[in-house]
């Protein structure tokens, strides 16, 4: 077990019930730990929900949360992984004034070459989307922040286990 910190991928089921995110957040902040990203969204079961929490920390911290976590009432199961144990990706919405994808023949070559999409354009603004690792939406931030970004903003990660998870199998029978 590793006593150098890493960026782990928590993923916990759960029913989505009003209060467990403000418990779950307290169990990081108890042992000062600073929660880098938070997606909650429906998992792949019917009523469950799916946290995914990174945090940067050693592996016993990260044992430790995982047992708390799942001492929650509404959680069904907690797994935590490494990022090269994952299939992950982040997305990143940037609002650009319109008059630069006309007169500055450089964006268009930006946008073709980070393979973001324009998801709108109307006469004031445009907006790119970009998903993809980290650094990849940063890089995109980095080269368009030259011409100004009216607004910018990116998700936490989504991700799923590169090794087949147990755990639908677990939750069909809890939604039995």
């Amino acid at each position: 077990m590793s006593t150098e910190k890493e960026l782990f991928t928590i993923s916990v089921y759960t029913e989505n019930n009003i209060g467990l995110l403000n418990r779950i957040s307290a169990i990081f902040q108890r042992r000062h730990i600073n929660i880098e990203s938070l997606n909650i969204s429906p998992s792949e079961i019917e009523n469950v929900s799916r946290f995914t929490i990174v945090a940067n920390m050693i592996e016993v911290d990260v044992r430790k949360i995982i047992g708390q976590i799942e001492k929650q009432v509404e959680v069904i199961k907690a797994y935590y992984h490494t990022l090269d144990q994952v299939i992950y990706q982040i997305s990143g919405l940037f609002k650009i004034k319109s008059e630069l994808l006309f007169e500055e023949r450089q964006i268009q070559n930006i946008i073709k070459e980070s393979n973001a999409r324009i998801v709108t354009v109307n006469k004031e603004f445009f907006v790119l989307e970009k998903s993809g690792k980290k650094e990849e939406i940063a890089d995109l931030y980095d080269a368009l922040s030259v011409y100004g970004i009216m607004q910018y903003t990116r998700s936490g990660l989504i991700a799923v286990t590169k090794d087949e998870m147990k755990i639908s199998s677990l939750l069909e029978s809890y939604n039995n």
